[in-house]
């Protein structure tokens, strides 16, 4: 006898991006029947966007479960690169549905990644008992999503936090001069200025002012007409222009030294995770020793560090994936 089909909206709501997905959670192992991206920027609103996906996806929903790219308060979300406020109540009355969960994106991930695999993982340091401690996640994208996993001695509980707003903390000469460019423009200089695309962007900036040399109009064309961020990390991997190569570097590198101040944060001897849209597209650069090095480099907890493992997600579905598994452990809906 054939299981009966219970089906959950998915949704991982960014800034550049609003992804939706139906999730069939009636197995153990959630199953994407249906997923749209849409490009958050080009709607006013979620509810135009929830319009958009109803008018082509037809499944029944007994609930829903949105990651959201910005501090949630109980019912409502605020998305932090993007003028939209979201209210669950309104939101399961538009879908004429009664459960409608809303959580901030890196923790709908941190609980997407008990349906990783093997393959959607790539180890960049092994350490020691990856299963035991708390855990932590990163992510670099439109901004930087962090978060942890609380272990309670048998599994791991995730919580959301703010941790990329922050205050940037420069260790080297070139970090104080790319905070002292920063703070012209910004009353307040967090981690999410330099990691994340636009941090690429400011970087690249501060470096061509640092080198007084303009970028060449080639650049300035792609980075005109399409993702500035995504423009200069190609020429930097293509080898077209040193300057998008060292700003490449330099963003690698503090990406690494964000992502060990998180790690020893949250104690997270249980794995330090790397997700979002940035890292699967400059995994070489992740993978030359930059990244690592910049992770380990923290005085006298080296040692400590080092024994932490950690991996990049290559599984872009991770956030979605939530819906299964928030739906089923809160929900009770599978």
């Amino acid at each position: 006898m054939n299981t009966p089909a219970h089906y959950v909206l998915a949704g991982d709501i960014g800034g550049t991006n609003t992804r939706l997905a139906v999730v069939d959670v009636s197995d153990r192992q959630p199953h994407i029947t249906q997923k749209t991206n849409y490009p958050s920027q080009e709607y006013a609103s979620l509810k135009a966007v929830l319009a958009a996906f109803s008018e082509t996806h037809r499944h029944p929903l007994q609930a829903a479960c949105l990651g959201v790219a910005g501090p949630v308060h109980g019912q409502t979300a605020s998305i932090t690169n993007l003028p939209w406020q979201l209210d669950a109540r309104e939101i399961a009355a538009q879908l004429n549905i009664e459960k409608v969960s809303l959580l901030n994106d890196l923790e709908a991930t941190a609980w997407g990644l008990r349906t990783l695999q093997e393959s959607d993982l790539l180890t960049l340091q092994a350490g020691v008992n990856p299963s035991s401690g708390n855990a932590a996640i990163i992510a670099a994208g439109t901004g930087l999503g962090q978060a942890g996993l609380y272990f309670d001695g048998r599994q791991h509980h995730p919580f959301a936090c703010e941790g990329g707003h922050s205050d940037f903390s420069p260790q080297t000469e070139l970090d104080m001069a790319l905070f002292r460019h920063l703070s012209k423009k910004h009353d307040h200089v967090s981690w999410e200025r330099v990691v994340c695309g636009d941090g690429l962007v400011n970087i690249h900036a501060f470096l061509c002012e640092l080198r007084q040399c303009a970028a060449p109009d080639w650049l300035q064309q792609m980075m005109r007409e399409g993702d500035a961020a995504a423009a200069i990390s190609s020429s930097a991997q293509q080898g077209r222009d040193p300057v998008c190569a060292e700003a490449l570097g330099l963003f690698v590198h503090l990406y690494g030294v964000e992502a060990g101040n998180l790690a020893l944060k949250m104690m997270a001897t249980g794995g330090l995770y790397i997700a979002g849209g940035i890292a699967p597209k400059i995994l070489e650069q992740l993978q030359d020793g930059t990244f690592i090095q910049a992770f380990r480099a923290k005085g006298r907890m080296r040692a400590l560090i080092e024994r932490i493992p950690v991996a990049v997600v290559l599984n872009d579905d991770t956030a979605l994936q939530v819906a299964a598994v928030f739906a089923a452990v809160e929900s009770s809906v599978a």
